[in-house]
Formats: C-alpha cells, structure tokens, sequence
C-alpha cells in the first residue's frame, strides 16, 4: 500500500537509504553518501507532504519524494515542454525487496499522483553511473534529455523527463 510517510516512519526510511547508499558503492556509484541525503532531508519531505512510501506486511519496502521543486541546474537543460512538471526525488527501494517491480510500482505512483494534481509533465535525474535508476527510467518511458554537474559529484547526472 502506498501511503504519505509520517515522521515515525524515519527510523525505517533511514534503514532503506543506508542499505542503498552500501549497495550503491559495489558498482561505484556516489550519487549518495554519509552527506545526502540526510535525515533532515525526509523530515523536510514529511512536513511538506511531498514523501510517500510503500508498505508490505507492514514494513516499509520503498520510498519516494515527489514534488514540484527544480533544482537550480535544470534551468540549463533543453526541456521539450515549458509545462508545469513533478519532479521525482531521493526513490529507494529496500535491500531485500529490490528485483520485485517495486521501482515500476513507484513509478506508475508517481504518475497516477502527477495526473491526480493535472500535472501532465514529469521530471527526474540520476547520476550517470547509476546504471539501475537509468535503467527504470527508460523502460518506463523517460527520455534523457541532457547532462548535467550536480551535487558536486564527479560523474555527470543524466535528466530524464516524460509527458503523460
């Protein structure tokens, strides 16, 4: 069940990010690491009601942020459409429930939520070497449509973007 992520949730979203943050340094990929995301950065999420999260039996699998918030480097990329858009943020799905659909299962969230709100344009980003998230993100329609320096990372970020 997907659900709007409240603050007691934290202990168990903190757990999937730092079981991500471990599975994503066996291919080398910094995209996240002790400094983001951060705790205060889901809290943020929370208060804002821009944090959803998927349960099973109980137990949070997954987690999403989504939002209308761009960041500043978005400004220098080639957008087909000047449309308002929801832009996915800090996804992860837990260690022991990757490789089940779930990813695809946030995904369709994410869009039935976009056009929930008339939103008709979504945006996104990973980093480069983030060959999973690049991955899902092509074989649920998204486009790349440029690269980017973000979060002071070494690796360009790949931007993705799909109309509904």
């Amino acid at each position: 069940m997907m659900r709007s992520a409240e603050l007691t949730d934290l202990k168990q979203i903190m757990a999937i990010i730092h079981d991500t943050i471990i599975e994503m340094r066996t291919y080398n990929n910094t995209q996240w690491d002790e400094t983001y995301p951060l705790e205060k950065d889901f809290i943020n999420d929370i208060r804002e009601g821009n944090l959803y999260v998927l349960e099973r039996d109980s137990q949070i699998v997954a987690v999403v942020c989504v939002n209308k918030v761009e960041p500043d480097e978005y400004e220098r990329l080639n957008w087909t459409s000047k449309n308002k858009a929801m832009v996915i943020h800090r996804m992860a799905v837990g260690a022991t429930h990757r490789r089940q659909g779930i990813g695809k299962e946030l995904m369709k969230f994410v869009e039935d939520l976009a056009q929930r709100n008339n939103i008709t344009y979504l945006k996104t980003d990973t980093n480069s070497v983030n060959e999973k998230m690049n991955a899902l993100f092509i074989r649920c329609g998204y486009t790349m449509i440029g690269k980017m320096s973000f979060l002071g990372k070494e690796t360009p970020f790949y931007a993705y973007e799909k109309a509904l």
